[in-house]
């Protein structure tokens, strides 16, 4: 059992920062894929970005590539994103997911699809003000 809880989002004005993180606890953390992804009011969810089991790996929506960074600490059991340059359309509910079904794997395309993911954070809202 992997339980992942997120930190709060926020209110932020266009072009500003800000940085999520999920904790994970139960599994090995540091043996799997982690992934971020948001969903805006009335759309799906859409993948944002991913990052491999070591964190020598990661992989970006083109919405967001250039402006967010996911990274991880696998000692602290952390997986961060840093989202820079923010704009009004990233707002949205941002979700932090876990793949333990595939341990030590590399990141493909599949990690940008939710059946990729086999546990969730909560969802955090983060609003981006024009």
């Amino acid at each position: 059992q992997v339980q992942l809880v997120q930190s709060a989002g926020g209110l932020v004005q266009a072009g500003g920062s800000l940085r999520l993180s999920c904790a994970a606890s139960g599994r090995t953390f540091s043996n799997y894929a982690m992934g971020w992804f948001r969903q805006a009011p009335g759309k799906e969810r859409a993948f944002v970005a991913a990052i491999n089991w070591s964190g020598g790996s990661t992989y970006y929506a083109d919405s967001v590539k250039g402006r967010f960074t996911i990274s991880r600490d696998n000692a602290k059991k952390m997986v961060y994103l840093q989202m820079n340059s923010l704009k009004p359309e990233d707002t949205a509910v941002y979700y932090c997911a876990a793949d333990t079904t595939r341990p030590f794997v590399e990141l493909t395309t599949a990690h940008s699809y939710e059946d990729q993911y086999n546990y969730w954070g909560q969802g955090t809202q983060v609003t981006v003000s024009s």
